[in-house]
């Protein structure tokens, strides 16, 4: 079928992308926690750097994403 979806890339596709995008938003989330923690920053300062982290780890897996989709195509 010209143009069907590609179901063994889409699932390899969606099953790295939930396995990296844990691991880059838990990094993320828990190094601003410990910069905070380590430095004594407070609460907020650490909720802002949690904040901070986690979209420079959301841009990060876009960019991984993006990069993946285009090394295993979804449609054939």
């Amino acid at each position: 079928m010209a143009g069907g979806i590609n179901t063994t890339n889409l699932v390899t596709v969606v099953s790295v992308g939930i396995l990296v995008g844990t691991e880059i938003i838990g990094v993320a989330l828990a190094a601003g926690w410990a910069l905070a923690g380590l430095f004594n920053l407070g609460q907020h300062v650490g909720w802002a750097l949690m904040a901070v982290f986690g979209a420079l780890g959301m841009y990060g897996l876009y960019r991984f994403m993006k990069k993946a989709l285009e090394l295993e195509p979804i449609r054939s």
